[in-house]
């Protein structure tokens, strides 16, 4: 179905008419008097001999070249047939600690040992991925947090812009609380019953405007669930203090993981707290959160449009051109 974007363009049509009428007119030349004018007759408008002149040829395509030029002004567009998106209900905020400590390789990825951001931005990959229908959103945080995506149905982008992010660039520290207000903030607009949040850290809040515990107060008053996700193993082996030497010993790198305040978190907002020592069970918890019950929403339709005034605007041009071409091969005849 064609469409016009300014209709109202088309009230320009008669404006050479109007503009001829207004125009003044030359006052009357004496004029010489002959038996027979046929000889005199010359086709000034590029007419046949004949036809009126206002009629001519000339006339008739700077006729068509006003017609195609007010039809492109008044921007025709093509509407499509409605579209109907995927839509589940969820708005899902991913908010992912890239502090120093992700960094730490502690977990293994493909047979072999990596940091635990690696490990992270593979399994949120596959989830979101799969998260058709879902608005996605992403916050990177260390010692600020960043809104690096909104809400959007644009999962590729959400998907580049996590596995461009290195360790480290929101600063070496961890701010829970302010990860948290930022979610907040970006969600409480959504339709209320449908606002997720997970959080993954590996570490504890030491930096910060808002206190983790303020932050998810400030959550449950605005309908925002959260789940929080610990990540880290429980023990590694490191070497002694002599190298391998004399043995190595192991250490628990997840020390400073706070699993109480994620637990506050996750129960005062109505969500759950998951730890993942390793790769697999972080990809348990990513199924578990999939399964979650979406809220139904009114599937939203949308009308793909094209513009369609760049026809009518290339054919002014070449009525235009083809006029030009024909006076310039009359004055060579001449």
């Amino acid at each position: 179905m064609i469409e016009w974007l300014w209709p109202w363009a088309f009230v320009l049509l008669p404006l050479p008419l109007l503009a001829r009428w207004i125009a003044p007119r030359n006052e009357p030349q004496p004029a010489l008097t002959v038996p027979d004018v046929r000889r005199f007759y010359r086709d000034d408008d590029g007419g046949t001999p004949g036809l009126p002149r206002r009629l001519g040829w000339r006339t008739i395509l700077l006729w068509l070249v006003w017609i195609l030029l007010v039809t492109a002004t008044a921007r025709p567009e093509r509407t499509g047939e409605p579209v109907t998106l995927p839509v589940s209900g969820r708005d899902l905020m991913l908010a992912v600690d890239i502090s120093g400590s992700m960094g730490t390789e502690d977990l293994q990825l493909g047979g072999r040992r990596v940091t635990r951001l690696t490990v992270v931005k593979n399994v949120v990959h596959d989830f979101i991925t799969e998260r058709q229908g879902d608005r996605v959103g992403l916050i990177l945080f260390g010692t600020n947090a960043y809104l690096q995506a909104p809400l959007t149905f644009d999962l590729a982008t959400v998907n580049r812009l996590l596995s461009e992010a290195p360790v480290g660039i929101a600063g070496g520290k961890t701010a829970l609380g302010d990860a948290i207000g930022l979610s907040v903030k970006r969600l409480r607009a959504r339709p209320e019953g449908d606002r997720v949040m997970i959080l993954l850290t590996d570490g504890a809040n030491n930096v910060g405007e808002v206190a983790p515990d303020k932050a998810a107060e400030l959550a449950a008053q605005a309908g925002v669930r959260i789940h929080t996700i610990g990540v880290g193993a429980d023990e590694m082996s490191m070497p002694g203090p002599l190298g391998n030497l004399f043995g190595s010993r192991m250490v628990n790198p997840s020390a400073d993981l706070d699993e109480e305040t994620l637990q506050t978190i996750a129960r005062t907002t109505g969500g759950r707290y998951f730890r993942a020592q390793n790769t697999q069970r972080l990809r348990e918890i990513y199924t578990i959160i999939d399964a979650l019950e979406p809220i139904e929403q009114d599937a939203e339709t949308y009308r793909p449009t094209a513009s369609l005034y760049f026809w009518p605007l290339a054919g002014a041009w070449v009525l235009f051109l083809a006029m030009l071409a024909r006076d310039g091969r009359r004055r060579r005849h001449a």
